[in-house]
């Protein structure tokens, strides 16, 4: 008998059975189900099979925490249930059928981005180390910075600088990349189109501001004449383009016979949607950039900002939930092209402490708990490292009131970190390493942001819990003297 048998079987009763499941798949540590209904789901029974550590619903999917034994679990369900499993992508596929129009929407905002965290948490590092040397006068070094009394370091510096480049600069290659790749068509036909939207003959949009409108390079075609403008760092008009990019190959491939496909299909498709990325599409995606990020720096240099920031601190983990947090990556990455620095990330980086120091407090509590510990420890240090997702539906979403002082945390210090002004160079690893993307004349304020961010939500669910508030807990037990009563 295998060492996962009985679990898995119980699981596929508590899902609703064999004829429930329209799709099953497994990532790392989870089992994800596209399920034909929901409701049939016994979420309480599942949650007390021994092998499983929680549960949550995200974009259309039941997902079903296990661990790092997940893929002999998956192998012993595949048997017993003869369902077939499918890949990810094939699952996330049939999860739409789960998702209304703005969820697909936001589904595919997440799934153009995600294939780029990587690049940009590196990239993200490497700026704010960059920061180190070239930006503090220490003051062992008489007020100088390092790249000022070291060639080594001044030359690591200048080397570093070209995987920055080659990151922010020329990011709108990886979402023309990443939409191809998304919507299936030919990627290199992507990479294309994102080289063609940062080339070196087009004038760097770092410095359109700074040039006359008299001195802007433009092709002149007799008839009309189209500005020569790049749109490095642009989200929006690389956006715009990807998709216009994806639909006309796709619209190609099925009115142009497959014999001559290889030939016109990318003639028709990139020809055109280049023509349209210079003298449409970037020149609007530029417009609604710049509005988005104007309208947002606003609110974060207003004489309301602390207000801003309290609410977009306290409101973070339920965009998680939801799945919008995704749209901050565009926001923030615009609010960077524009101003060259964020004032939304370094509350991000603040809301992962804030779950993390929730689940921290739990920890502490429920001391003893060995089959809890096994979840709620790996989701803390995975929350203090910016990845809040196991802490959030393994712990503090199924008490609840961890999850609030969480959120109350994080609005407290993304208000502290919004009237210092703190400001992030990128966008880099959520958590505590997120100081390390910080400017650095902003350390001390944020430091004092995250003793916030600790503090505040490990208290709160301490009393949170000791006192009954937002929870169905008794908040001691009377002969025992026991804080941890069990559930009514």
């Amino acid at each position: 008998m295998g060492k996962f048998q009985e679990d898995a079987k119980k699981l596929l009763e508590d899902v609703g059975g064999k004829e429930n499941i329209a799709a099953v798949s497994h990532c790392a540590t989870r089992m994800r189900f596209v399920l034909n209904d929901l409701n049939k789901a016994d979420t309480a029974a599942i949650e007390k099979i021994p092998s499983v550590k929680g549960t949550f619903t995200n974009a259309g999917q039941f997902q079903v925490i296990i661990g790092n034994g997940v893929p002999q679990f998956y192998n012993e369900f595949s048997t017993i249930s003869g369902i077939e499993g499918v890949s990810k992508e094939q699952g996330k596929a049939a999860a739409k059928q789960n998702l209304n129009p703005v969820q697909r929407a936001i589904s595919v905002l997440a799934e153009i981005f995600t294939p780029l965290i990587p690049a940009l948490v590196i990239g993200g590092l490497i700026l704010g180390f960059r920061n180190v040397l070239e930006g503090i006068p220490f003051g062992f070094l008489e007020g100088q910075k390092i790249v000022e009394v070291s060639q080594f370091w001044s030359g690591v510096n200048s080397f570093l600088w070209l995987i920055g480049e080659a990151i922010f600069q020329f990011l709108p290659v990886g979402i023309t990349w990443s939409i191809t790749k998304k919507m299936g068509t030919t990627q290199i036909l992507g990479i294309v189109l994102g080289i063609t939207l940062v080339s070196p003959q087009l004038l760097n949009a770092y410095s359109v501001a700074s040039t006359a409108a008299a001195d802007i390079p433009f092709w002149d075609f007799g008839f009309a004449q189209v500005n020569m403008i790049g749109y490095q760092a642009q989200v929006i008009p690389a956006m715009l383009a990807g998709f216009l990019l994806a639909y006309l190959e796709s619209f190609f491939r099925k009115v142009i016979p497959q014999a001559v496909s290889m030939i016109f299909v990318p003639l028709f498709a990139l020809v055109p949607t280049v023509i349209a990325a210079h003298v449409i599409l970037g020149p609007i995606g530029w417009t609604i950039g710049s509005w988005i990020s104007d309208i947002v720096n606003a609110g974060l240099t207003s004489s309301l900002n602390w207000l801003f920031g309290a609410v977009f601190g306290f409101m973070y983990a339920p965009l998680v939930i939801t799945g919008l947090h995704h749209m901050t990556n565009a926001i923030d990455l615009q609010l960077i092209a524009d101003f060259q620095s964020t004032n939304l990330w370094p509350m991000i980086a603040l809301s992962n402490i804030a779950q993390g120091s929730a689940v921290l407090a739990v920890v502490f509590m429920h001391r003893g708990n060995k089959e809890e510990e096994q979840v709620s420890i790996p989701a803390m240090i995975s929350c203090y490292l910016g990845v809040t997702e196991p802490a959030m539906f393994g712990i503090n979403l199924k008490y609840v009131y961890p999850f609030v002082a969480g959120m109350i945390g994080s609005a407290c210090a993304g208000l502290f970190s919004t009237l210092f002004d703190v400001k992030a160079i990128s966008i880099g690893v959520g958590g505590l390493p997120g100081i390390l993307s910080i400017v650095p004349q902003y350390y001390v304020p944020f430091f004092g942001a995250m003793l916030i961010a600790f503090i505040i939500p490990f208290i709160l669910t301490y009393i949170f819990r000791t006192k009954g508030i937002f929870n169905k807990l008794d908040p001691v037990d009377e002969a025992t003297g026991n804080l941890f009563a069990e559930e009514k």
